[in-house]
C-alpha cells in the first residue's frame, strides 16, 4: 500500500478555512431555535439570489427536488415531452418520468461534454413543454443561442445547474450566469459541489414572480397558508443550519473558484510537460466561458487500466458517467439502444475525472501527472 493518498476531493481541507466562521453561524441558529423556513433561508435566497443575477430564488431540501419543483411548477405531466441530454447524473432525467413526462435525448458535443444545441430544435414535437441543458463540470451550455426559438414556441428552458453556480459565459458585451438565461434554474448543494452544504441542500432561481410564487406554496405542500392546500405538493424545504452554512461559504465561492481554475490550467501544462498531448485530452473551456471546474474531466486512452494504476499508486479518480441515461435499464421503456448517442457513449467509455477542489497542492498534480506518464510509458 502506499504511504500516502490523493483523494479526488478533500472535504476536510477547505472546513479548516472557514471552521471559525462556520461554528459562529450554527451556533447562532442554535440559539435562536429556529430551524425551518427562517430568517438564515431568506437571507440566503436574496444573496444567491444577488449573485446569479435573478428576481427570485427558493430553497429546498436538493438538487433533484429543485427539478421536479421545477416541473411541477411549469405543469408538466404525462403526454409530455422534455429533451435533455443522456450524459448526466440521473436525477436530470428522473425528474421528468417522475412527472409522468417523457425524456427526450440529444446527443453532447464532444469537446465541452455539454448538450449539443444545434441538435435540440431537431427533437422538438407538439408535445414539447421544456428542455433542460445540463451546465455539466462547471461549463455553461450556450443556451442563450436557443432561449428566441423555445419563447417563440412557448418551451420552457430549465437550466440544470447543479454543477455550475457561479459559471457564466461571456457573448459581446453581455454576461450570462448559469441559472439566470431560462425561466429557472435548478441548483444542487450537495457537500460535494463548489458551493456544497453540510447535508443536502438545493435551490430554483427565476426571472418570472409566478413562478417563484408557485415554488414557495409546493416545497410547503401546496400551501399558501398553513393547513389549506391549493394544489398538492411535496415536503422540499431548505432548513436554517443549512442555509447559515451556506452563507459563509457562499462569501469564499468565487475565491475557491478561482482556484480550482488555476489548478486546472496547471494540469494542462503538467500534460504538456510530460508529454501527454496523444494519450489525454483535457477539457475544452469553450469561447467566452468561464469553466468553474466542479469536475476536471480528462479524455484518455486505456482509462479502466490507468483508474487502476492510479489507484494502487495511491491516487483516487472517478467516472462521471460509465453508463449513458438512455442505457439505464429503468429506462429501457423509452425504446433508445446503444449506438442511438455515439459522442456520449464514447465519453463514458474514456473520460476520467482527477482530482480537483481549491487546496488541491501543486506537488500533488505533479505526483498524479506523473504516475500517469508512468503508466503510458509501460
Amino acid at each position: 500500500m502506499p504511504d500516502r493518498r490523493l483523494p479526488t476531493l478533500d472535504l476536510k481541507r477547505n472546513y479548516a478555512r472557514v471552521r471559525e466562521e462556520i461554528r459562529e453561524a450554527v451556533d447562532k441558529v442554535l440559539e435562536s431555535q429556529h430551524f425551518i423556513l427562517g430568517p438564515e433561508v431568506r437571507a440566503f435566497e436574496e444573496e444567491a439570489a444577488r449573485m446569479v443575477g435573478v428576481p427570485h430564488a427558493v430553497g429546498c431540501a436538493s438538487g433533484t427536488d429543485a427539478l421536479v419543483l421545477a416541473l411541477m411548477a411549469l405543469k408538466i405531466g404525462p403526454g409530455d415531452e422534455v429533451i435533455t441530454t443522456p450524459y448526466s447524473f440521473f436525477a436530470t432525467a428522473s425528474c421528468i418520468t417522475r412527472q409522468g413526462a417523457r425524456p427526450v435525448f440529444v446527443d453532447i458535443d464532444p469537446e465541452t461534454y455539454n448538450l449539443d444545441i444545434g441538435q435540440v430544435l431537431e427533437k422538438i414535437t407538439p408535445r414539447t413543454k421544456a428542455v433542460i441543458p445540463v451546465h455539466l463540470f462547471g461549463q455553461m451550455v450556450p443556451v442563450e443561442g436557443l432561449l428566441p426559438e423555445l419563447q417563440k414556441r412557448g418551451i420552457a428552458l430549465v437550466e440544470d445547474t447543479a454543477q455550475a453556480f457561479g459559471a457564466c459565459r461571456q457573448v459581446g458585451d453581455r454576461i450570462y450566469r448559469a441559472g439566470a438565461v431560462g425561466e429557472l434554474g435548478c441548483i444542487s448543494f450537495f457537500p460535494t459541489k463548489n458551493l456544497g452544504a453540510y447535508g443536502d441542500a438545493g435551490m430554483i432561481t427565476s426571472t418570472r414572480e409566478d413562478l417563484a410564487k408557485s415554488l414557495r406554496s409546493l416545497r410547503v405542500h401546496g400551501s399558501t397558508e398553513t393547513y389549506f392546500h391549493d394544489v398538492v405538493g411535496m415536503n422540499s424545504r431548505l432548513d436554517e443550519i443549512q442555509a447559515a452554512i451556506l452563507r459563509v461559504r457562499l462569501r469564499h465561492l468565487q475565491e475557491w473558484n478561482e482556484e480550482r481554475r488555476q489548478a486546472a490550467a496547471r494540469y494542462a501544462l503538467l500534460f504538456r510537460e510530460y508529454g501527454l498531448q496523444e494519450q489525454v485530452r483535457p477539457p475544452v473551456e469553450a469561447a467566452g466561458n468561464t469553466h468553474i471546474y466542479h469536475q476536471y474531466v480528462v479524455r484518455c486512452r486505456e482509462r479502466d487500466a490507468l483508474q487502476a494504476y492510479l489507484e494502487k499508486e495511491g491516487i483516487s479518480t472517478r467516472v462521471y458517467y460509465p453508463l449513458c441515461l438512455h442505457l439505464q435499464p429503468c429506462f429501457s421503456g423509452l425504446g433508445y439502444a446503444e449506438g442511438d448517442f455515439p459522442q456520449a457513449e464514447a465519453l463514458s467509455r474514456d473520460s476520467l475525472a482527477l482530482p480537483i477542489f481549491p487546496e488541491l497542492k501543486a506537488e500533488e498534480q505533479e505526483w498524479l501527472v506523473s504516475a500517469m506518464a508512468e503508466f503510458y510509458r509501460r
